[in-house]
């Protein structure tokens, strides 16, 4: 079947728009993603705070199509590690990605299975090119949304478990009333 043209409103400030699926992750889905995993269990058992939404088209995967969408990480923080989301490699581990930050500031954290890493600071106007390889993972530094638009070959798939398993090398903490990065003592 062939596709017809269309266009999607995305509101700048707040990604949203009325053509979308979308999917939340609250705490509760992420503690164990946090290294202070007590203290999300603590904040748990007062609220179980939403993290991050992401949208997206729902097209089938298949390698002609582009998906794209929008991330929301809210701000907060465990302990004092900031609000991030899970991240991913593609299941497709070569293909790449781009983000382009709408509104909010945070960063990038990027990581190759050889051990490479990379953190790129996100500002409204910035877009980052995720090369292929590289797992990534969105992280919100403010006290506002952190919006972000990004795109991805439809078939590259999402492999959330690798980074469940092992974790990022690195964290991004707040120290001084900075973001910092930091080694991850639970790194495998």
């Amino acid at each position: 079947m062939v596709k017809k043209p269309f266009s999607i409103s995305f509101d700048l400030q707040t990604g949203n728009t009325d053509k979308k699926l979308v999917t939340s992750r609250y705490l509760s889905d992420m503690k164990e993603m946090y290294y202070d995993v007590s203290k999300a269990e603590e904040i748990i058992k007062n609220k179980n705070e939403k993290i991050y939404d992401f949208t997206e088209l729902g097209f089938d995967e298949v390698e002609q199509d582009l998906l794209y969408g929008t991330s929301i990480v809210y701000p907060g923080k465990v302990g004092e590690e900031y609000y991030m989301t899970k991240g991913h490699f593609h299941t497709k581990l070569d293909l790449a990605e781009v983000y382009y930050c709408l509104s909010g500031k945070g960063y990038m954290l990027m990581e190759t299975p050889e051990g490479e890493w990379d953190a790129v600071e996100l500002e409204a106007g910035k877009a980052v090119y995720v090369p292929g390889r590289w797992a990534h993972r969105s992280i919100n530094v403010s006290d506002e949304p952190l919006v972000t638009f990004f795109v991805f070959r439809a078939d590259a798939g999402h492999d959330y478990g690798t980074i469940e398993t092992k974790g990022y090398r690195k964290l991004i903490v707040e120290r001084d009333g900075k973001p910092t990065i930091i080694d991850n003592p639970k790194w495998k």
